[in-house]
């Protein structure tokens, strides 16, 4: 078994960062780099490493030494519109840890990477003590990603019960402290 070594991202992580997360809009969710979903995988410097209370984490591999997974946490909470005004009012910009590129290569998936970095971001915004909330939404039509969330956290809203299905997305609490 490989011993991943996760980390905060550096300037010189970057690169394999956004190849990590370009390959997965454009292979897992089918969507391609859509600018107003995908900005922050553009530039990640910006969106991540600017602000103490964001941060942008990866896992290298440590035979090739090559970035193969992401994740990554900012204090904006979710939106209205798109999302639905009662988890747009729930989790709240400033006091949300919203958990984002959440992704991991297909030839490394099922070896707990994506729980690693998850605990690793909730311990960030438990240490950054002013959060309150941690927050994700999903595609569960990606193969693994429902399962995966719930068996991480609690949902607050799936859209596909709405009437027409909402946007087919789901809304995740993750516990603090866990």
């Amino acid at each position: 078994m490989r011993d991943y070594c996760i980390r905060t991202a550096t300037p010189e992580d970057l690169d394999g960062a956004r190849a990590v997360m370009l390959d997965t809009v454009y292979r897992d969710f089918g969507t391609g780099y859509v600018p107003r979903w995908h900005g922050d995988i553009i530039d990640p410097a910006a969106a991540y490493l600017g602000s103490a209370r964001h941060t942008l984490l990866v896992a290298v591999d440590p035979v090739e030494a090559d970035v193969v997974a992401t994740a990554a946490l900012d204090s904006r909470g979710p939106a209205y519109p798109p999302n639905p005004r009662h988890v747009a009012e729930r989790f709240p910009s400033g006091r949300t840890a919203q958990l984002r590129r959440v992704y991991v290569r297909p030839e490394h998936r099922r070896r707990g990477l994506a729980r690693r970095l998850v605990e690793e971001l909730t311990a960030f915004a438990e240490a950054d003590g002013g959060y309150r909330a941690v927050y994700l939404h999903t595609d569960p039509s990606v193969p693994g990603a429902e399962g995966f969330w719930r068996s991480l956290g609690k949902v607050v809203h799936d859209e596909r019960e709405e009437p027409g299905g909402g946007q087919g997305i789901m809304h995740f609490e993750i516990p603090m402290g866990k």
